[in-house]
């Protein structure tokens, strides 16, 4: 069962004393197992909202999983299959440079992916046809009819679901989720850095 935020309104109003606002505390740890909590102004459709989001979230994290189990790899090696696919498709060759940027992550780093990739057959190191000393790293043809056999069934019913959509619904939804993205981008902005920490620690 996936944890579902109250809509009660227990929320809505001013906490109070200290006291009470331990005892509410408490309550809402009680019956929410997911520790969050929303403020109700809007009413239930807000928190509709908010538990739908969280389910696909906990759907598409379960999906992943099952992804990565199903071919044998771990999040950072199906990242990086997913992004060589990807650019493949528009016609982008991709260096381990491209690679290492894209997942963020160093150049020894990447060497060792891409070992991996190429050692369990889901892609290849190719002479780049300008530039001799560079190499580029193309996904094999297993690999694409791997990840569209796993991920091709799941994808065409999201597709489904947005062309079943009108015009204004898609664009209520690309602004709500645009949004929502941003927020939890700028999350990193509300924390405090390591140093501001230990200053006002000291």
């Amino acid at each position: 069962m996936y944890p579902t935020i109250r809509a009660d309104g227990s929320g809505s109003q001013g906490w109070g004393s200290g006291a009470s606002m331990l005892t509410e505390m408490a309550q809402s740890t009680d019956d929410e197992s997911s520790g969050y909590w929303y403020p109700d102004e809007g009413g239930a459709t807000t928190v509709d909202v908010l538990n739908l989001l969280r389910r696909y979230r906990t759907a598409e994290t379960a999906m992943r999983a099952r992804t990565r189990s199903s071919m044998g790899m771990n999040e950072t090696d199906l990242m990086a299959l997913r992004f060589l696919l990807r650019e493949q498709r528009r016609g982008n060759p991709v260096r381990p440079a491209d690679l290492a940027d894209h997942l963020h992550i160093t150049r020894a780093s990447v060497t060792s992916l891409v070992d991996r990739l190429v050692r369990d057959g889901h892609a290849t190191r190719v002479p780049h046809p300008t530039d001799r000393r560079t190499l580029l790293i193309v996904p094999t043809s297993h690999s694409d009819e791997e990840v569209r056999a796993t991920l091709g069934p799941m994808h065409q019913r999201m597709l489904h679901i947005v062309d079943g959509l009108s015009e204004a619904e898609r664009a209520v939804v690309a602004r709500f989720l645009a949004g929502m993205a941003a927020a939890v981008e700028e999350a990193a902005d509300d924390q405090p850095s390591e140093g501001a920490a230990q200053a006002s620690a000291t």
